[in-house]
């Protein structure tokens, strides 16, 4: 079926304290997106972030960002004042500033714990036996962190390091009401979040989910389940993830992930994949997988190094892994795999086996750094079983990616696309109706593009740090004229319920 969705991450909703939340304007976006004639929202992962601020490096595969918590819905639950939060002074609006986010909303989060009756908070308690086998461990991780001032587990006290059991009976006794608090903004957090989902179905809107394949080295799950990974006997990575050097950056990318054990893997069934995937269909309707060419090859890099460039790929589970997956929690779960960059015929052949869609991004069709073939970008050469977006959340925006392009590069779209002259906004729009028009089952357009905006806007530039996860939109420019321009392309194009 025929179909479309916005991707808009939630860290960029508008909001009253400095970042994107379950709030009353995440409802109103999802109203948006009915009337724009959407049937999905592409999210990124809402997994508490790290130092570098990127969802895709997170404390945790399984809790969610206590920054999402709406500080509104405590004030109406009577955990906070409206003076505490106005007083905190988080940023109303422009772009985020996660140092006052870290330091002032976790006051506040604390303010509402303590204000809590949770002794006698039976869906509190409730969430704690459901959750178990990974809640405790993230809010001792969390709570042990605070404890040694915010540095990673590596270089904590040996006894916690390793998780010595006198260890682990003290810092618990030690740290009860930390980890507690922790426990408890996890519940917030899930409680709101599947408030907002369900408004969100019973609109018609699915969730889109995003994941990645790896998880942080800073993180309760490399903590807690060492054996997953591929550990020395020092306690150090004995090889890190990342990707090798193509036309974006000439020394790769150095990701520093820990790799996976994946014989340790196979001998127990797949068993934290299985619960990592159960657990994310709780939370989505359907999940992107980054990098799923992982799954097929990784690419190794010895520890230690400072780049990408001596690293190799070394042959990872393949099929076996998704036919577990499928066998415990059913074939008709939607995964989206992110096979992107240079794509080898066994990753082809991979994602075929798999039967999930691919992803198609048409700027790769007309841009030379690219190091795969920009034929397959083309539209006229997809497939219906794929997802086409204009850019994702790595790439620039549409109008950004069009000034920078060369300009036999977009000479070549316009003669694509039948302009023998435009402007850049003109062209922006060609492509946008490109990819509605495309034979692809699913189309999902980045919200920056259908505003026309340059890369001021844009959310993430790879290999760099400190200038990412920062944009925020204006509440102001979800009108009704901006949801009747969206809800044409969809009514035009056959991708919304209504009829032409």
């Amino acid at each position: 079926m025929r179909s479309c969705g916005i991707l808009f991450p939630i860290f960029s909703l508008p909001s009253p304290y400095g970042i994107g939340c379950f709030s009353k304007e995440a409802y109103d976006f999802v109203d948006f997106l009915a009337d724009s004639g959407q049937s999905y929202w592409q999210i990124l992962p809402i997994g508490p972030t790290s130092y570098g601020d990127s969802p895709y490096q997170s404390f945790s595969t399984f809790a969610g960002n206590p920054y999402f918590i709406d500080l509104v819905t405590l004030i109406e639950e009577g955990l906070l004042t409206k003076k505490e939060c106005d007083s905190s002074k988080l940023d109303k609006s422009g772009k985020i500033n996660y140092y006052k986010q870290y330091i002032m909303r976790f006051k506040l989060l604390r303010k509402a714990y303590e204000k809590s009756d949770i002794e006698h908070n039976d869906s509190f308690h409730a969430f704690q036996r459901e959750n178990a086998y990974w809640l405790r461990d993230y809010a001792l991780f969390m709570a042990v962190k605070d404890r040694f001032d915010g540095v990673a587990w590596n270089e904590w006290a040996e006894d916690i390091r390793y998780r010595y059991a006198n260890a682990m009976d003290y810092y618990q006794r030690e740290l009860y009401f930390d980890i507690e608090f922790y426990e408890y903004i996890q519940y917030l957090f899930y409680k709101q979040w599947y408030k907002l989902k369900s408004y969100a179905n019973d609109k018609g809107i699915q969730i889109i989910g995003d994941i990645p394949i790896y998880v942080a080295f800073d993180s309760a799950d490399v903590w807690a389940h060492m054996e997953l990974f591929q550990f020395d006997d020092n306690g150090n990575p004995s090889a890190v993830a990342g990707c090798p050097p193509d036309g974006f950056s000439a020394t790769g990318q150095l990701w520093g992930n820990p790799l996976y054990r994946w014989d340790y893997h196979r001998h127990t069934g797949y068993d934290w994949w299985i619960k990592r995937m159960e657990a994310c269909y709780k939370m989505y309707d359907a999940v992107r997988i980054d990098h799923f060419r992982g799954f097929d090859e990784y690419y190794s890099i010895p520890f230690g190094d400072e780049t990408a460039e001596r690293g190799e790929w070394i042959k990872g589970p393949g099929i076996e892994l998704f036919n577990k997956i499928k066998a415990r929690l059913g074939s008709d779960k939607l995964i989206i795999a992110e096979d992107l960059g240079y794509v080898t015929d066994t990753v082809r052949q991979l994602v075929n086996d798999c039967g999930y869609p691919g992803m198609r991004i048409l700027e790769f069709a007309f841009d030379s750094r690219d190091s795969s073939s920009p034929v397959a970008y083309l539209p006229h050469n997809y497939i219906h079983n794929c997802v086409v977006y204009t850019g994702t959340h790595d790439n620039e925006t549409l109008m950004g990616w069009l000034g920078n392009i060369l300009p036999e590069e977009r000479k070549q779209a316009r003669q694509y696309f039948g302009l023998s002259f435009s402007e850049p906004k003109m062209l922006a729009e060609a492509m946008l109706r490109a990819t509605h028009m495309s034979i692809a089952d699913l189309c999902i357009i980045p919200l920056q593009d259908y505003l026309f905006l340059d890369n001021d806007a844009r959310i993430n530039k790879p290999s760099t740090i400190g200038i990412n996860w920062l944009w925020r939109a204006d509440k102001e420019i979800f009108t009704k004229e901006l949801a009747s321009y969206i809800n044409n392309f969809a009514v035009l194009y056959g991708r919304d319920s209504k009829v032409l």
